[in-house]
């Protein structure tokens, strides 16, 4: 039976967004075997006509490339949108850690004041906007303080540049500094059945302060998607090519768990990926689920799925069965 699409709030924001969200890392090509624009955009468009409302975006995904397809695919419909984006990932300047180089070029995990005002700037243009419905560190920066860092996204946020804050990839220290500085809307982390980390410590912090969860890699990668068999080759630069997690004993194991999930798919006239993103999104704490999408068919699926509703028994069954099959995959 369809419900309509699972709504809720980010944090204390007072901003309702879809549970699901749509992510564009893949998107913007880089470490995804590259990008179709054409693709990108009608993926992105129909995500939204079938219900999702949040999109989820950032400067380092190909360096302005999936902004830039987002502010395209979204002018005309602004006002149907959730926007998230990231900064804290610079190339403009060498403050900060040096995290990794990008076609030879050094990125810096840099979360200073005057990093955060030209990125902010420079987001706006590639979207195609005047504000940012939800605005992230991508990651953190331990060379600047985060009173510094919150100081210069409430000033964003007093200018309605920015409508909420959000922090990625931290830990439960950088969560309770988060806090004590300010209104931290939503923390964004990668959780999955395989995943599960979050669970001890950062989510009962979440939960206690109203910090939303927005879950990343809910198909770990398209791992869980029920598509990749055992078979499967990976090629060129796909970062799942050399990755432990992908070896041909865990695809192995990842079957025998769907084949446990089957039933509740036929049940529900579902697909595989569709049951493990409600499952996802049932979890305590785990407020929206992030699903990144290259065409129109998977953003359609990846939407249906914030329609399901699993039974508590359905439930615990694949709970039962994630125990089972995932415990000890490599990786």
């Amino acid at each position: 039976m369809s419900h309509e699409m699972l709504t809720r709030e980010i944090g204390g924001s007072g901003i309702k967004t879809s549970a699901i969200g749509l992510g564009t890392w893949a998107i913007g090509g880089w470490m995804w075997g590259g990008t179709d624009e054409a693709q990108s955009i009608a993926a992105i468009q129909a995500s939204i006509d079938a219900g999702i409302s949040l999109i989820d975006t950032a400067p380092a995904y190909g360096q302005g490339r999936a902004e830039d397809i987002v502010g395209k695919a979204i002018a005309g419909r602004r006002d149907k949108v959730v926007l998230a984006t990231k900064c804290g990932l610079v190339w403009h300047v060498q403050k900060g850690n040096h995290f990794f180089d990008y076609e030879g070029q050094p990125v810096h995990r840099y979360l200073g004041k005057d990093g955060i005002i030209h990125e902010v700037e420079q987001s706006l243009k590639r979207l195609g906007t005047d504000y940012i419905d939800h605005y992230i560190t991508h990651w953190q920066d331990p060379t600047t303080p985060v009173d510094e860092t919150m100081a210069a996204l409430e000033s964003l946020k007093q200018a309605g540049k920015i409508r909420s804050i959000g922090a990625s990839n931290t830990t439960p220290e950088d969560l309770r500094a988060y806090l004590a500085a300010g209104q931290l809307d939503a923390v964004q982390e990668e959780y999955s059945m395989i995943a599960r980390g979050l669970e001890t410590d950062m989510v009962p912090l979440c939960v206690e302060n109203n910090v939303s969860v927005l879950s990343y890699s809910s198909l770990s990668l398209g791992l869980l998607s029920g598509k990749m068999g055992p078979d499967r080759q990976f090629s060129g630069d796909d970062q799942r090519k050399d990755n432990p997690r992908f070896s041909q004993a865990n695809r192995e194991k990842v079957a025998q768990l769907m084949a446990a999930i089957d039933p509740i798919a036929d049940a529900h006239g579902a697909t595989r990926a569709q049951i493990v993103i409600a499952w996802t999104l049932q979890q305590p704490g785990i407020t929206f689920s992030l699903c990144g999408a290259r065409d129109p068919r998977q953003a359609v699926e990846n939407a249906k799925a914030g329609q399901l509703r699993l039974s508590a028994d359905e439930g615990a069954a694949i709970s039962a069965a994630a125990a089972m099959h995932l415990q000890d995959l490599d990786g």
